[in-house]
This record gives structure tokens, C-alpha cells and sequence, in this order.
């Protein structure tokens, strides 16, 4: 069974590694080089960029918490670490949720949004209520992977605790 747990670390690490990457590399370098080379629509060029990286990071985040999740109920039933299984398998839910939440509905919401308003988002008004959706679902998507990651992380954990039993 030890084949099997590390498959599933190796997904959910590389997964892990994937979201960090792009929270913390491709996001913002998307916005920074295409605003400082003055590029006409920066933000919604920059932002068409991080719309696509995060979708392929959500629906690689909810394919493989299903996998793993799946293969950890192979493990349940032969293994004295019911503990960690348990563990496992709410943060490996928890991920599953946040990254399907993210993907179908949040970013679902602002591409639509998007398509309905006859101007770009970075051009509306600040009180303007289209922006101020764009804004709120924006922060709930930022909220939504950062979820994920934790989620991602505590089942990263539990998953080589569970190799120590």
C-alpha cells in the first residue's frame, strides 16, 4: 500500500506546488511585465492570462483530489491509521470543493460578468456595481484557492504522518 500513498502525495504535491506557483509567480508577473511595458488592455490581457492558468489549476485540483480521495478509500479498509485516513480525506474534500467551487462557480460568475458589461472591468467605476462583483468575486476566488492550498497542505502532512505508523 505504500505504492499507493506515495502516488497520492506525489499528485497532491505536485498540485500544491502548480497553485503556489502560479499564486505567487504567474499571477502577478502577468499583471507587472504587461503594465510595465504600457501594453493597451494590460489588465485585461494579464488577466485572460490568470483566468486560463487558474482554470487548468482548479480543474487539475479537482480531478486529483478525487483520484487521491478515491485511492485513500482503498487504503481505508486495510489500515490501522484510520486517524490520518480520516484527516486526509476532509482536507483532500476540502480541496475537491474549493477548487470545483472555484472553477464552476466563481470564475464562471465572472466570465460572466465579463461578457455582459460593454466595458472592461478595469475601466468601470470604482461604485460601479458590475466592478463591485467583479471585485467581491475575485476575492472570494482568491479565498477559494488559498482554501485549497491549506487543504492541499494539511493532507501533504497527513499523508507522510501516515507513512511514520
Amino acid at each position: 500500500m505504500s505504492v499507493i500513498n506515495s502516488i497520492r502525495l506525489i499528485l497532491v504535491a505536485c498540485w500544491f506546488g502548480a497553485a503556489l506557483f502560479f499564486s505567487v509567480v504567474v499571477a502577478p508577473a502577468a499583471f507587472g511585465v504587461l503594465r510595465s511595458f504600457a501594453v493597451p488592455n494590460a489588465s485585461e490581457i494579464a488577466g485572460a492570462i490568470v483566468n486560463r492558468s487558474l482554470g487548468v489549476v482548479n480543474l487539475s485540483g479537482f480531478v486529483i483530489g478525487l483520484v487521491v480521495l478515491l485511492l485513500g478509500l482503498v487504503l481505508r479498509s486495510s489500515s490501522s491509521r484510520v486517524l490520518w485516513l480520516v484527516l486526509q480525506s476532509i482536507s483532500l474534500l476540502i480541496l475537491t470543493i474549493a477548487t470545483g467551487v472555484g472553477h464552476w462557480v466563481i470564475a464562471a460568475r465572472i466570465h460572466a460578468l465579463r461578457a455582459s458589461s460593454q466595458l472592461r472591468i478595469d475601466q468601470l467605476a470604482a461604485d460601479d456595481p458590475t466592478k463591485v462583483a467583479f471585485d467581491s468575486l475575485h476575492g472570494y476566488s482568491v479565498q477559494a484557492l488559498g482554501i485549497a492550498m491549506i487543504a492541499a497542505l494539511v493532507a501533504i502532512l497527513a499523508i507522510v504522518r501516515s507513512f511514520k505508523n
